[in-house]
């Protein structure tokens, strides 16, 4: 069965298994892994006046290892490993507590609907989603909160970094025009990096210390070491500890720097080191894939009559409002007169005229309804999160949308891009703005 989740894949949350145990970030599934008769806990650190145990660490630890091993990978030291974990706990740590400080609350009806969500893309009734997580011995209550937990920072990120961002048709037209002078296309590339960080008004000395240190780790990495196990002990990037896999990434989504390098490279090779505002990066470059291939897709020429819920429109008045609307075209009355009588949407004066509909244009309640219909057909009643519809469709047709097509995964990917480097600023602010109290003995 395939599996889905509905949580952001942050920077510093490693990957989820592809299992329903994705459903979980990586220290609730600890946690649970690691549940056992805990005899002594210990505070190793303090953050902003919220405790860091021991345990909170070593539940981390053991599932990382798993999935180290899992991957073939040989461990770096517990030490090292044990210095990524803290450094992400304290990033998520001072990111919760921002959220609370500024007014982001997420609700046990935002909840009930994500989980709602959840059941429904993996197929399953909310009775048999907390079967399957209790089979993987993950207790219901444990992911409600972690399933809060990553949707309050799914909000902070939206609220203090994606509101912000704008790509204009410029940058678009500009990328495309790179790719199009380039032989072949436009390429994905699937990546690993490593970072070791310049802190913000860094001295001179403490800047050639780094960039020593960043041409030490090339050296070992060239001499043979493994870059995902040398990225877990050494890099400073908050996605160390999943071997600093960047995943398939276009060159819009990438920073110029590496994309001006990674187009250079051959697969599996390794890097000089870069530097950025950021510090000194080394990249791996890993495989890459053409994203060439003409997009032809079924386009749908649908139209409907929408009856919205609201303050004054109760989920029955609107039933009822949309069952009245289905009698009068069984009656004979043209699709278009109810439209534009009936219909609380904008495409009301076109007689509820959508135009041509591409596939992911519509939300999948709508999607499903309209692809279940011939042409010339219309819908039972069909809810979605807009209200009440009734749809027709028109027509069929096949309809290359390429040069669309890449104009949108352009601008998208640039967005992404400026996401990401924007995102990442925003985590090291606010983990420097922490304060940080480690206890005796546990630095």
């Amino acid at each position: 069965m395939k599996r889905h989740s509905v949580f952001l894949s942050f920077s510093f949350v490693a990957l989820f298994a592809a299992s329903i145990g994705a459903l979980l970030p990586d220290h609730a599934l600890a946690q649970t892994t690691a549940a056992k008769p805990v005899q002594l806990d210990r505070i190793v650190l303090v953050v902003n006046e919220e405790a860091i145990t021991r345990h909170d660490i070593n539940a981390q630890k053991n599932t990382i290892l798993k999935r180290m091993q899992a991957a073939n990978v040989t461990p770096p030291p517990d030490s090292e490993i044990e210095h990524q974990i803290i450094e992400r706990l304290i990033t998520e740590k001072a990111l919760m507590q921002f959220a609370r400080e500024t007014g982001i609350r997420t609700d046990d009806t935002m909840i009930d609907r994500a989980i709602a969500r959840v059941a429904q893309e993996n197929n399953l009734t909310l009775e048999e989603l907390r079967a399957a997580l209790l089979q993987e011995n993950i207790p219901f209550p444990m992911y409600r909160e972690e399933l809060r937990k990553q949707i309050t920072l799914q909000r902070l990120r939206e609220r203090e970094v994606d509101r912000d961002i704008v790509v204009t048709d410029a940058e678009v037209n500009a990328y495309l025009k790179l790719v199009n002078a380039q032989v072949g296309g436009e390429t994905e590339y699937l990546i690993s990096h490593i970072l070791v960080v310049i802190p913000d008004q860094a001295t001179p000395d403490l800047i050639n210390e780094r960039q020593a240190r960043a041409e030490d780790i090339l050296k070992r990495l060239r001499d043979g070491a493994d870059f995902a196990q040398t990225a877990v002990a050494m890099s400073d990037a908050s996605d160390a500890l999943t071997g600093g896999a960047l995943d398939w990434r276009t060159q819009a989504r990438l920073p110029t720097l590496f994309a001006e390098a990674v187009h250079t490279m051959k697969n599996d090779q390794v890097s000089d080191v870069l530097r950025s505002p950021a510090g000194f990066h080394i990249l791996k470059r890993h495989d890459s894939r053409s994203r060439n291939e003409p997009k032809v897709v079924e386009q749908t020429h649908a139209r409907h009559i929408l009856v919205r819920i609201s303050e004054t429109a109760s989920e029955e008045d609107a039933k009822q409002k949309i069952e009245r609307a289905a009698q009068r075209l069984e009656a004979g009355e043209s699709f278009e007169t109810i439209a534009r009588l009936m219909s609380e949407d904008a495409s009301s004066s076109r007689g509820g005229d959508l135009g041509w509909i591409n596939p992911g244009d519509t939300v999948p309640d709508f999607a499903r309804a309209m692809d279940a219909l011939q042409p010339g057909k219309i819908s039972e009643p069909i809810r979605t999160p807009f209200g009440w519809h009734l749809i027709e469709v028109l027509e069929r047709r096949q309809q290359d949308v390429t040069e669309e097509y890449q104009h949108e995964q352009a601008r998208q990917a640039l967005r992404q891009r400026k996401s990401d480097d924007a995102f990442e600023d925003f985590l090291r602010q606010t983990r420097d703005r922490a304060y940080i109290e480690y206890k005796t003995g546990e630095r």
